[in-house]
């Protein structure tokens, strides 16, 4: 997702480092041993928290990755009184959200193949924003469309046939080959 502020390249650096030195604060507090590592993906700045020792690192994703998304909150509200705006600020712990990216592409694409077998929407579980827009992007990259539907924190993904062929006009199969 690219963020549609137009920082500079210093200004997402800085809140990387703004974010890595709130961070470590913390670390310390929690007596956690970790490595930060920091930079800018996709125009948004990112901080990464690693260690050798899982034991410790699991406790700072948590069940569904619940710790990571707080940290990630509370990260951004102690970078936003020093630079004066919002941040965009991705936190990630141990690679969980490159893992969880690639469950959610999973899980868009079963969901893809079911809605193409039987040509029926198909739900999915209630998921938070950053969720959804996966399942969005891998959808419409699939060539099919998705809606969101609900209230948080129960707001979850329909995924459907494109209107021509769920109205039954045919539709070249090419049209739905991805190339990998």
């Amino acid at each position: 997702m690219v963020q549609t502020d137009d920082k500079t390249l210093d200004q997402l650096n800085e809140e990387a480092d703004i974010a890595a030195d709130y961070l470590e604060g913390l670390l310390d507090i929690a007596d956690y041993e970790g490595d930060i590592e920091m930079g800018v993906r996709n125009g948004r700045p990112m901080v990464q928290i690693v260690a050798d020792d899982d034991t410790d690192i699991k406790h700072l994703i948590g069940k569904n990755g619940e710790v990571v998304d707080a940290l990630q909150q509370l990260t951004r509200l102690a970078v936003q009184p020093v630079t004066g705006e919002r941040s965009h600020l991705i936190v990630d712990v141990d690679g969980f959200l490159k893992r969880k990216r690639q469950t959610l592409r999973d899980m868009a694409l079963d969901a893809v193949d079911e809605v193409r077998e039987t040509g029926e929407p198909v739900d999915l579980k209630p998921m938070n924003s950053f969720e959804r827009k996966i399942i969005h992007d891998v959808v419409r990259d699939e060539g099919l469309r998705s809606r969101s539907h609900g209230e948080e924190p129960h707001r979850y993904v329909t995924v459907y046939l494109k209107r021509a062929e769920a109205d039954g006009e045919a539709v070249e199969e090419d049209e739905f080959l991805v190339d990998d």
